[in-house]
């Protein structure tokens, strides 16, 4: 079903082929169309998504309305909204896609189920968290010490296909600009 993830995982960690099965079976596919929500602010937080193909964006909307993105989700990315996930609380962001997207779905228990029972995939989720503080300690730098070509021009050399994938107002917003200081950038 998936050799995407399959992959993914034997990027960190070898598994045989009853081993995938078995780890494959506590997921669940799920195709959403553009525009349509995965997470949605004020809702239950299931699951953990894998995304076999697409790109998704999660952003908060504070309360004069602006939307601030936290992240871009494309093939080989997880994402969910990990505080209301793993504390069992509401959303207080929301995922849509900004393509038509291919994801597959893992549940808090099953992933607690699998990483009980195959020490293998809890040395891959121990790994893929700590890439993902990594990521998140780099943004949040970029915001503080980089100016809007800086950050650009990271964006640009970490995701160079985000340009093409994603339209110019969202990046703009991602970056923390105007849509024309992005194109005076670009």
């Amino acid at each position: 079903m998936s050799i995407e993830l399959r992959k993914h995982i034997e990027e960190i960690t070898p598994v045989s082929d009853d081993e995938f099965d078995y780890i494959l079976s506590h997921f669940r596919k799920k195709k959403l169309k553009k525009h349509q929500f995965l997470v949605q602010e004020n809702n239950e937080v299931l699951n953990d998504h894998y995304v076999i193909k697409g790109l998704l964006k999660a952003y908060y909307t504070n309360d004069e309305g602006k939307e601030h993105i936290l992240q871009f989700a494309m093939e080989n990315w997880w994402v969910t909204d990990y505080q209301a996930h793993f504390k069992k609380e509401k959303a207080t962001i929301n995922i849509d896609c900004l393509e038509d997207c291919e994801i597959l779905c893992l549940s808090l228990e099953n992933r607690e189920k699998l990483c009980s029972e195959l020490q293998k995939i809890e040395h891959f989720f121990r790994i893929k968290s700590n890439f993902g503080y990594v990521a998140l300690q780099r943004r949040i730098l970029s915001l503080l010490d980089k100016d809007a070509k800086g950050r650009y021009e990271q964006l640009m050399e970490l995701y160079p296909t985000l340009l093409q994938r994603v339209p110019k107002t969202i990046l703009a917003s991602y970056l923390g600009v105007s849509r024309e200081t992005l194109s005076r950038l670009s």
